[in-house]
């Protein structure tokens, strides 16, 4: 496979992988880490002779993509997707990969611990974080907190595994690393801390107060549409490269990385590849979490109940478009704190790049883990308006179309296979409440998700509703017939 792979109809490493060290180890070897930091990585070594290289761990889940990795001599092709064609390159950024259940929880506090490890990088997206999305502080009830406060040193969450590291780097007299989150949350770096400093400060708190003093948290803004894989995709991954490769993944040609310019350990040179490293990372973070990713969301709930499969399919519907173009420039751009940049544009781009037909991105897939993304995407921005006294149509329509999702029934009769850390809950939620205005008063009194807040303001829960009896009357298409404007 390794020689296959080589041999693809691809960019292949030519620089040397044996001089590569691992100097980040990267918790969540998923389809996005693999298209979008790696690549970074995969450039800086190709162009520039960078020697950072990466040391692959996945803590749940995923164990077939590291069994794949390993197979090939930790290998994987990354296509890009476009109307007007695909390009690919073979990335060679790695040096090692690793699984909790296949290796064992002790050979990877071991790989973290290495003197190298400058660096750990994380995409285990909102869930993997064990924190409270409304508040984003440690959930010291969740079952993997409640483990690893019971077993420090074999521990099962991401802030334990992390924690662990760092006690045996302070036993051994090891240089601290960075912690770099590149998760879709607001001030990612500071859920990221706050996570682990909670957690050092139930174990411990003189180690607290070294992880406060000794580790930086640096925050990310993250964007590459890059869609789950399929077997048509990957199908098309095989022909075009004329060889199989089971880790190889497909996403857009758009990448953006901004980077908070804060390592205690070193960094690699990502502003040769195309990074943006600066002081203060939320403006962006905001940008993108509440303008793609909220209405990415938006077009996620309306569009699978209105039975489009792809966001593609979705910008065929003009009220759709339109929809989302409102929610973008008259809802979500003037919360924003960004400057110099043309949010008009912006969002000409973002519907631009919804519209490539090569991405199959699945509203299913979009809509997964509702419950850990409605606070940062949507409903910040809310209660950005409640303040200020505007209104706040699409947003709430957002909400409702959630709430309609979360029913587990979509508008011809289906059932819908919620993905989400909270399903049960909303199982339990949905089971025990009247179809209509009770539906929505008992979701809103999920305080993970709304906050004790939001179910106290009059005007939130009197639109919210309004619309959810809309879309439960009329369905998608109609209520945005009579909506948009």
């Amino acid at each position: 496979m390794t020689t296959s792979l080589l041999q693809a109809k691809a960019a292949v490493p030519e620089y040397d992988r044996s001089k590569l060290v691992a100097r980040i180890a990267h918790i969540g070897f998923g389809a996005f880490h693999r298209a979008h930091q790696a690549v970074c990585a995969d450039k800086l070594a190709a162009q520039f002779g960078s020697d950072w290289g990466y040391c692959e761990i996945n803590l749940i889940g995923g164990e077939q993509q590291i069994q794949d990795l390993r197979q090939q001599d930790l290998l994987w092709s990354v296509s890009e997707m476009a109307d007007n064609g695909w390009t690919s390159r073979i990335v060679g950024i790695a040096k090692t990969a690793l699984h909790a259940e296949l290796d064992g929880i002790e050979a990877v506090l071991e790989a973290l611990s290495a003197p190298d490890i400058a660096i750990v990088s994380i995409t285990v997206t909102e869930k993997g974080y064990c924190h409270h999305p409304a508040t984003g502080q440690l959930n010291a009830e969740h079952p993997l907190i409640a483990h690893d406060l019971q077993h420090p040193d074999q521990p099962r969450s991401l802030p334990g595994v992390i924690l662990a590291a760092i006690k045996r780097r302070i036993a051994r007299g090891v240089s601290p690393f960075s912690v770099m989150s590149c998760d879709n949350m607001p001030e990612n770096g500071h859920v990221t801390r706050n996570v682990i400093t909670q957690l050092a400060q139930r174990q411990d708190p003189e180690l607290a107060l070294w992880v406060a003093q000794h580790v930086t948290f640096p925050s990310t803004m993250v964007d590459r549409i890059v869609p789950a894989m399929t077997p048509e995709t990957l199908e098309q991954i095989t022909e075009l490269l004329g060889v199989n490769d089971p880790a190889g993944i497909a996403c857009e040609p758009f990448f953006q990385w901004v980077i908070e310019d804060n390592f205690v350990n070193g960094r690699p040179a990502w502003e040769k590849a195309g990074a943006e490293l600066v002081q203060d990372v939320l403006p962006y973070e905001e940008m993108k979490l509440r303008m793609l990713n909220g209405s990415h969301s938006f077009l996620a709930y309306l569009g699978y109940l209105a039975g489009y499969a792809h966001i593609s399919d979705c910008m065929q519907d003009e009220a759709l478009v339109n929809a989302a173009h409102h929610l973008m420039l008259q809802e979500q751009a003037p919360t924003l704190r960004t400057q110099g940049v043309n949010l008009a544009a912006y969002a000409d781009a973002l519907l631009q790049r919804y519209r490539n037909r090569a991405l199959k991105h699945r509203t299913w897939q979009i809509a997964m883990d509702g419950s850990q993304k409605l606070p940062q995407r949507m409903l910040d921005s809310i209660r950005w308006h409640l303040a200020h006294g505007s209104r706040f149509d699409m947003l709430a329509l957002g909400v409702a179309g959630w709430m309609r999702y979360v029913g587990g029934v979509d508008e011809q009769g289906n059932a819908i296979d919620i993905s989400d850390p909270l399903r049960d809950v909303l199982a339990d939620v949905v089971r025990n409440s009247a179809q209509g205005e009770a539906r929505v008063q008992a979701l809103l009194g999920l305080e993970a998700i709304f906050g004790p807040d939001l179910p106290q303001q009059r005007e939130f829960v009197a639109t919210v509703t309004r619309y959810y009896q809309s879309l439960l009357q009329h369905g998608v298409k109609q209520t945005l017939r009579t909506l948009v404007w």
